[in-house]
């Protein structure tokens, strides 16, 4: 008996468009498994904040088949399981009295009040429960948010351009935090960036979006094959560390 788990989220032949236009997306396949950690990169157009969408429901492909945990996604009940972490608005934006026990309270599950804490501490920002979103740091601020969306016990992590606006050194942090969340926590992360030279560092797979899956495997082979040539043009330089 095959008792193999499906993956967490797999895409058949998927097409999308907007108001009948050209493709946005074109026959795209992709399967991510439980556990992995995986980059999101392209080029601006290229199809990676629809495939979001589709995946979180807010879009409906023309064409092809999308499943959650081996659900078909208009099936798919258990959106607890999805946590999404969208891109960050301006400091500016949280002029409201909220604190950030209460922003991570709206990600609990109905009643749950007991994992505000847990969320926060897992991201290293429980002793700012009480203090005002609005008086935090952008890093601090993309921290809360992550706590908001572990809040639910998710399964899986999907973070749109999670550091835009957000200064170096608290990026760090930042990628710190997922890695751990990925590594300790068995967690899946999908993380789309535009940064490509700290994703390729980060991540143990990517996924290039143009219009279809033009890549999708190791890092390391993703720059030994020139990968970044054919997408992005000769001026595109960036440096692979190992781990």
């Amino acid at each position: 008996m095959d008792t193999q788990k499906p993956p967490v989220i797999e895409l058949k032949n998927i097409s999308f468009a907007y108001g009948g236009g050209e493709p946005t997306l074109l026959d795209l396949n992709l399967r991510i498994e439980a556990g992995e950690y995986v980059g999101v990169i392209g080029p601006n157009g290229g199809g990676k904040t629809t495939l979001m969408k589709l995946l979180l429901g807010l879009l409906t492909p023309q064409q092809g088949e999308i499943k959650l945990f081996g659900v078909e996604r208009s099936m798919f009940k258990h959106w607890h399981k999805i946590g999404y972490v969208p891109q960050r608005f301006a400091s500016g934006d949280f002029k409201l009295p909220i604190t950030v026990a209460e922003v991570v309270g709206f990600g609990t599950l109905a009643g749950d009040t007991s994992s505000v804490m847990e969320s926060l501490a897992q991201v290293g920002m429980e002793k700012l429960a009480h203090r005002r979103l609005s008086e935090l740091s952008g890093g601090q601020q993309q921290k809360v948010f992550i706590a908001k969306a572990l809040a639910s016990h998710p399964e899986v992590l999907i973070l749109d351009e999670p550091t835009a606006g957000v200064d170096v050194n608290a990026q760090d942090s930042f990628y710190q935090l997922l890695a751990t969340l990925n590594k300790t926590r068995g967690l899946t992360v999908i993380l789309v960036s535009h940064d490509i030279d700290v994703v390729v560092n980060e991540v143990s797979k990517l996924a290039c979006i143009n219009e279809g899956l033009v890549y999708h495997g190791r890092p390391k082979d993703f720059i030994e094959k020139d990968y970044i040539t054919k997408l992005y043009g000769k001026t595109r330089k960036f440096i692979l560390h190992g781990h």
